[in-house]
């Protein structure tokens, strides 16, 4: 193995932070590792290994962590490992669970209705063993590695309850925190399976064509330039471009769009898009490893590992509150012993020891992040982290680049005038043969207006670039020319007739006489205006927007759109500079473009959003939020989720802290009992991952709701 390399594991049957903390402890110490780090939210676990590491590394590791009590199993080339799922009821948490739970209620009977004591001890204890077991064992792993966990401080519990005589309540902690720890561990590995389901997207094997011969090949072997059959109803197994064929594909768990989209020969199609009717032949342009879908996957990953700024707090206060209640639990043991009641004081220490444990304060962060992560995935938006989903609801300005952002970013011709003598058809279609090979995004619109008037263009010869004036050719004997005004001074033609005009005039000249003009401009999105409105109905009311585009362009897209704040003809430098200044009267900016020039704007906005699969890569990389494909719609939902996520986590931190702090208080007075507090800790843990779920299938509020609502407020106020 090589020094410094690095592995992937997937890690099933985690259910709280704390222990995933001692999983990464107990790694660490295997030799070979340099370090190691848990993703308690999706559930990996990353290793860096040494210069001393050997081949039998992955299976030490995959040994270690079973013995703190879960399975991890290695990725191969980031492709997901195979964890095998099993029903709910044959769980082995379950298992352990159940039958403990039977052993108690047996022993229960048997202490209460008859007088065979000792053999009611005998079977508390084979609960206390077999319900036990699994957590005594990663309590063994936290001591070897000098770690305070709840597994560690419910196993000194319940040692503490037998010695002192109390085999039921001992036995009962047992029973209710394995079937909670059960409960718990099966709920979230729900809520991971929603983000780990993204690697189901991608198939396993590909058809590869070599000549006229077909082969099955597994999809992370495929290389660039490889050929790759689709049939109809298979997943795009990696990043390519059609070379045969013509099929719908849907692509909605890339981008979000849920109706199919044609792809015909020179379109890109994505890994994880579903083929729909026909047979496509495919060029692979992208190693699987490095696919979109891949990327995607990566982002969320490493997105739910990343720790919201709630989060850090909490493990803030989770770090001083543990060892705080163990010290105390300590004094009133020792207090008791030496100057009262000993076992009575025994007793509200090892209840204080149950307390301690911060399960449902440290796990009351991530599973709200992580299912709000997965539902924003779902929606059509890409967010890098914690810190951007909580900040995104508490912007309270946005500023958009203009072009690609609220226009499409690719010009169509938008008008055309004439002088007399031809028609508006004719025009084109001239312009459109002398421009029909050029590359230029100008000429190209030309060009598509043509083909959507489904004109027949007149052959051309002598065809001569003029460089930044335009084109020439020779139709049917005559010299046209096609371009800006530089063009027109060189055939000695004046511009006498064509009204000025928004966005770009290309003149259209025979010989010395000027036919006419096409008007060409980069449109605005078409649901621009309407997402604006929505915006502003959720209570965004200040709306800016940031171009280096001409102050007369910018001035007629703020018009189409609804944007009254413009700042145009701005350098990248410039863009920074009014960003700053807005956060330096108080307002937290969200800053939405698709630019290289976007890129140090997005990097100092308080969260930027990058405009999806038609943005930069640096614009994507500064960016915090990335939609997936390039539609605004998805920003009111998103900020909607965002506001909702916020208020989980404060719901769960608030019954979190309120329970525990109740506990320590009347568990110091002796009105709280063992199985109470068992109860007060795992119940507590239970609801705050329901609650925290909840995020995974919230329903942020449709456009539709959304301008409703606001036009319902309005007409309450008047």
């Amino acid at each position: 193995m090589s020094t410094d390399s690095t592995l992937v594991f997937d890690v099933a049957g985690m259910d709280c932070a704390d222990c995933a903390r001692t999983v990464e402890r107990v790694v660490a110490a295997t030799p070979g590792v340099s370090s190691a780090q848990v993703n308690f939210s999706v559930g990996t676990l990353t290793v860096n290994a040494n210069g001393n590491a050997h081949e039998d590394l992955p299976r030490s590791i995959s040994h270690n962590v079973d013995k703190a009590g879960y399975q991890a199993m290695l990725r191969d080339n980031g492709v997901r490992a195979n964890i095998q799922s099993t029903p709910w009821y044959l769980n082995r948490s379950v298992l352990h669970s159940a039958a403990a739970l039977v052993l108690w209620l047996i022993a229960f009977s048997l202490d209460h209705t008859t007088d065979l004591r000792s053999t009611a001890i005998g079977i508390y204890l084979a609960a206390i063993a077999i319900g036990g077991y699994p957590i005594a064992r990663a309590a063994m792993q936290s001591v070897r590695v000098r770690r305070i966990d709840m597994n560690l401080l419910m196993t000194i519990s319940v040692i503490g309850a037998a010695a002192i005589g109390e085999w039921s309540e001992g036995g009962l902690v047992v029973v209710l925190f394995s079937l909670g720890t059960a409960l718990q561990a099966l709920a979230f590995d729900r809520t991971r399976n929603s983000i780990r389901s993204l690697f189901e997207l991608a198939p396993e094997e590909a058809t590869l064509l070599e000549g006229d011969q077909e082969s099955r090949v597994t999809a992370a072997s495929l290389r660039v330039d490889n050929i790759v059959r689709i049939r109809p109803g298979e997943r795009v197994p990696t990043d390519g471009e059609i070379i045969r064929g013509i099929s719908a594909f849907n692509e909605s768990a890339i981008t979000g769009e849920s109706m199919p989209v044609e792809k015909s020969e020179g379109s890109t199609v994505y890994a994880g898009a579903l083929n729909g009717s026909g047979v496509i032949d495919m060029r692979v342009t992208t190693l699987p490893q490095n696919s979109t879908i891949a990327t995607i996957i990566r982002l969320v990953e490493e997105a739910s590992a990343s720790k919201a700024p709630s989060q850090q707090m909490v493990d803030r206060f989770a770090a001083i509150y543990t060892p705080a209640v163990v010290i105390l639990a300590g004094v009133i043991a020792l207090g008791g012993w030496m100057y009262g009641d000993g076992g009575e004081w025994f007793y509200r220490a090892l209840v204080l020891l149950v307390i301690a444990c911060p399960c449902a304060l440290v796990i009351s962060t991530p599973v709200s992040i992580v299912s709000a992560i997965g539902n924003a995935t779902r929606l059509g938006m890409l967010v890098k982290g914690g810190a951007a989903l909580e900040e995104a609801g508490r912007v309270t300005t946005i500023a958009f680049d203009k072009t690609g952002t609220l226009t499409s970013g690719r010009p169509a011709v938008t008008g055309v005038t004439t002088t007399e003598g031809i028609s508006e058809i004719d025009l084109i279609g001239l312009a459109a043969a002398v421009e029909q090979g050029s590359e230029h995004p100008l000429a190209r619109a030309i060009v598509a207006r043509a083909t959507q008037l489904d004109l027949d263009l007149p052959t051309t010869s002598d065809f001569e670039a003029v460089t930044s004036a335009g084109a020439l050719a020779t139709i049917d004997g005559r010299r046209v020319g096609v371009g800006n005004t530089r063009l027109l001074e060189q055939m000695g033609v004046v511009v006498d007739g064509i009204d000025q005009v928004d966005g770009t005039a290309i003149y259209v000249a025979e010989g010395h006489r000027l036919l006419g003009a096409i008007q060409i401009a980069d449109r605005e999105r078409a649901n621009a205006h309407q997402v604006l409105d929505q915006l502003r109905a959720i209570g965004l009311g200040k709306l800016v927007m940031l171009t280096g585009d001409q102050p007369a362009v910018a001035q007629h897209v703020a018009a189409q759109v609804g944007i009254s704040d413009v700042h145009a003809a701005l350098l990248p430098q410039q863009k920074s500079e009014a960003i700053i200044a807005m956060q330096q009267t108080g307002e937290r900016v969200m800053v939405i473009g698709d630019g290289i020039n976007d890129a140090p704007a997005l990097a100092l906005a308080n969260v930027g959003v990058a405009m999806g699969m038609g943005g930069s890569d640096i614009a994507l990389d500064s960016a915090d939020m990335a939609l997936m494909r390039d539609d605004l719609a998805v920003l009111p939902r998103v900020i909607d989720l965002s506001r909702k996520t916020v208020e989980i986590i404060r719901q769960n931190i608030t019954l979190s802290l309120v329970t525990k702090l109740a506990a320590l208080l009347l568990g110091v007075f002796g009105f709280v009992s063992l199985w109470i507090a068992v109860i007060v800790d795992v119940g507590t843990s239970v609801i705050v991952t329901l609650n925290g779920m909840r995020l995974a299938r919230y329903q942020a509020l449709s456009a539709n709701e959304i301008v409703h609502d606001h036009n319902n407020e309005h007409e309450h106020t008047r």
